[in-house]
């Protein structure tokens, strides 16, 4: 591992009083070099007790919070002494916490409170589990199989993803920090920054969907397994993504080029979609192959394709092995097991596990950190006057791009005007998608020819001006194009580049075709993704999970390097792996298999009762109620009527109460059915119940806790004849709100960037443009 001391974020000191998954958030910043402190109570917190347990210690605990350390202040005088010396402090919070005051007492920290719903309006009070956050961003209404109930999705992917949002939002106040020697006390939502991070609803979608944004969508689940089919075959199943027409036309001949699907309508989405005989043709045809032989196969033919794996098989596929993607830590003398080895990787090396989860010590004795940082001249937005070369695509890179200019960057989208970015395409051939729109706000546009030596030398000048470029192609295109890390490095040694890719930049799976569905099937998720005991219920097919939060990871990076770069001078590299992203968000699971697999006892806790989904009055109308411990028991008896159950000796303790699942369900689903999702909802949080009433995307702009946040916002494009929703502000803070600007049309702003950055004269602009070096759009003055 690179010496601690040049890890982006040395010097910087991070207060840690988050629990559970969010903690989560605190240990990114300390694998990319932070001292994180972590601040608990005199007994320890009680996530040290929650979890599979291995030998008395919680591996969910020890996941969240591996490399920090520990601390239990004793009164608040040391507490506030501690403070005194950080730069960061990270909270759980909620109505009536003392972040506020925090922040006032340290006018230079910047305190960062996260809670479940934000710290004002009519849900401010009301209390969250990740089930409960599902239901109330629209995720758990496209979770499921058509005619079904909605389905839960496994693990904490709200939780986990939201944390990556909270570590990127931490650091953009940071830098704020640095530049005008001001802190600020950042307010921010589990319901905002979930619903971004793991799959926005207003927010860029997935190529498969055409341009067709998610509140268009019906009502209902829609079946969605044509879009990523996932195929039977002799040892288990494969998953295709067959989206563009070469990959069609590799699918035909390795087929054998059976002439019923010959027609050139075939190389069609929709004809393949609609299609009722192309999914039983390939299910014949991997009939008798094994999960391996189709991967080799699909891979000689160009075909996307990934084998459906296990957990415990996804960590030992070659790429994982390869990488080191996983690492043994002892979390108790003499007692090790096996965690994700972090997600990032800083100038080509591995920013993972910097050491065992912490335990309790005295607050005195941390000293002050010793960092000396040379800022850029104060503005009112973090990155305001750096340029950003963004040459990301779809949705990883529409992401990445976007955050960093909502955040004040000039940030231009690179194309070549051949080979636009696919998230252009719509189903009714308009000129500008609305996801793209949603999610190319505040972006520039630059056509520039890359095949040709004149696009190469003038992109060359682009990457000398630049602060930071970004791109998520398959490992090695840039390098193809003569712009490898060393090229980038020797031209502009001044520049923080980021890549994300599906398998990582190297190991033996680095070359191979990736969606985020083909790193679900092959990261052990999408087998996870099921109804309880029907194990070939997939049911994964809407989501674009891991992109947003893969992009949340890579913007960590980026604002890391640029904090690095204002101490040393120099740029850097930061890659993402999206499967070992994935892997991080099962970390605790990976660690028990590990662990069960040496033949090591797990105590696995006893799940509460209820934790799951009850009808509401209504057709297709839902809501997650969850009771964590025994005095939401009670609150929930008492609030639906069945005091009596507290008092039935069957029901005296969490096992028993297990035991008669079903008949405690069927009591609650009662009650819950005869009422709006929301009131029930509303009366379970009154009395303290985690619930949540099941929204679906359209309806998230009217939720009475977004009106009065102003989560959304109406947005415009001069190419789109309706207004639509977007996301306005990703937290409360002293930030100003991100401009709205819309989204470029390609090559739109070739002339005029070109010209602004590199200050050629009007001639040689004119010039370009008529070479083709680089294209305009029709009528834009050179």
């Amino acid at each position: 591992m690179a010496d601690v001391t040049d890890l982006p974020l040395a010097g910087v000191r991070v207060v840690d009083r988050t629990t559970g998954a969010m903690a989560a958030a605190a240990r990114l910043l300390g694998e990319l070099g932070a001292e994180v402190i972590r601040v608990e109570p005199a007994a320890g917190s009680a996530d040290r007790r929650a979890g599979p347990m291995l030998h008395g210690v919680s591996l969910s605990f020890a996941a969240a919070n591996l490399g920090k350390r520990a601390t239990a202040p004793r009164d608040a005088a040391a507490l506030d002494a501690l403070l005194g010396d950080a730069h960061l402090l990270i909270e759980d919070a909620g109505p009536g916490g003392d972040g506020a005051a925090l922040a006032a007492r340290h006018p230079r920290l910047v305190v960062v409170s996260v809670s479940p719903f934000g710290l004002d309006g009519p849900w401010a009070a009301w209390q969250a589990t990740d089930g409960v956050l599902h239901a109330v961003t629209g995720g758990l209404s496209r979770s499921g199989l058509p005619g079904r109930a909605p389905l839960l999705p496994p693990g904490e992917l709200v939780l986990e993803t939201a944390a990556a949002q909270v570590a990127a939002l931490a650091l953009a106040s940071f830098i704020q920090r640095l530049r005008d020697g001001r802190g600020d006390h950042v307010d921010v939502a589990l319901l905002e920054a979930g619903m971004a991070a793991l799959d926005p609803g207003f927010g860029v979608a997935g190529s498969a969907q055409s341009g067709v944004p998610l509140w268009k969508m019906s009502r209902g689940r829609m079946d969605e397994r044509f879009r990523y089919p996932i195929i039977p075959c002799a040892d288990g199943f494969v998953r295709l993504c067959v989206l563009a027409p070469r990959q069609w036309r590799g699918m035909f001949a390795w087929m054998g080029e059976p002439a019923e699907f010959a027609g050139p309508e075939w190389e069609k989405l929709q004809t393949r979609f609609r299609s009722k005989e192309l999914i039983p043709a390939i299910t014949r045809f991997f009939a008798s192959k094994t999960r391996g032989e189709i991967e080799r196969e699909a891979e000689a033919h160009g075909v996307p394709a990934a084998a459906l794996l296990d957990l415990h098989e996804a960590v030992e596929t070659p790429q994982m092995v390869a990488r080191h993607a996983v690492a043994r830590v002892e979390i108790a003398p003499g007692i090790a097991a096996p965690f994700p080895n972090g997600t990032i990787e800083i100038d080509g090396v591995r920013a993972g596990i910097r050491g065992p989860a912490p335990v309790l010590a005295e607050a005195e004795g941390f000293g002050a950190p010793a960092a000396d940082w040379i800022a850029p001249p104060a503005a009112d937005r973090p990155l305001a006057g750096l340029k950003v070369l963004d040459m990301g695509i779809i949705v990883v890179g529409a992401e990445t791009g976007r955050f960093l200019a909502d955040m004040g960057a000039e940030v231009v989208k690179v194309e070549n005007g051949a080979f636009p970015d696919g998230q252009r395409q719509s189903r009714d051939d308009a000129p500008v998608s609305i996801t793209f729109a949603a999610g190319h706000r505040n972006k520039r546009g630059l056509s520039i020819d890359l095949r040709s030596d004149a696009g190469k030398a003038l992109f060359e000048r682009l990457v000398a001006e630049a602060d930071v470029l970004c791109s998520n192609f398959k490992p090695g295109t840039l390098a193809s194009l003569g712009f490898d890390a060393a090229r980038l490095a020797a031209i502009n040694p001044r520049l923080v580049t980021v890549d994300s890719a599906a398998y990582g930049p190297t190991g033996p799976w680095s070359r191979r075709l990736g969606y985020g569905p083909l790193v679900r099937a092959s990261a052990g998720l999408a087998k996870r993704w099921t109804y309880p005991g029907e194990p070939d219920s997939f049911s994964d097919g809407v989501t674009v999970y891991p992109d947003h939060v893969a992009a949340r990871i890579g913007i960590v990076g980026v604002l890391a390097l640029l904090i690095r770069r204002m101490r040393t001078g120099r740029g850097g590299s930061a890659s993402v792996s999206q499967a070992e992203v994935m892997l991080g968000h099962m970390a605790a699971d990976v660690a028990a298999l590990g662990a069960a697999a040496e033949g090591r006892s797990i105590d696995w806790p006893i799940p509460p009762v209820p934790w799951g989904l009850f009808p509401a009055a209504g057709e297709d109308e839902w809501v997650v109620v969850t009771a964590r411990d025994d005095a939401d028991w009670r609150a929930l008896c008492e609030t639906i009527g069945h005091e009596e159950w507290l008092v039935d000796p069957t029901l005296g303790d969490a096992a028993a109460r297990d035991a008669e699942r079903g008949r405690i369900e069927r009591g609650v689903a009662a009650w819950t059915g005869e009422r709006p999702a929301l009131d029930a909802a509303a009366a379970l949080q009154a009395a303290g119940v985690p619930a949540g009433p099941m929204l679906r995307v359209v309806e998230l702009p009217a939720a009475p806790q977004h009106r009065a946040r102003g989560t959304f916002r109406e947005a415009r494009h001069p190419l789109i004849d309706v207004a639509f929703a977007v996301e306005a502000a990703p937290a409360l803070s002293r930030l100003p709100v991100p401009d709205q600007r819309p989204a470029p049309r390609v090559g739109e702003d070739s002339a005029a960037v070109v010209a602004e950055w590199l200050g050629l004269p009007g001639a040689e602009v004119d010039a370009l443009v008529a070479a083709r070096v680089i294209d305009t759009v029709k009528g834009e003055a050179a």
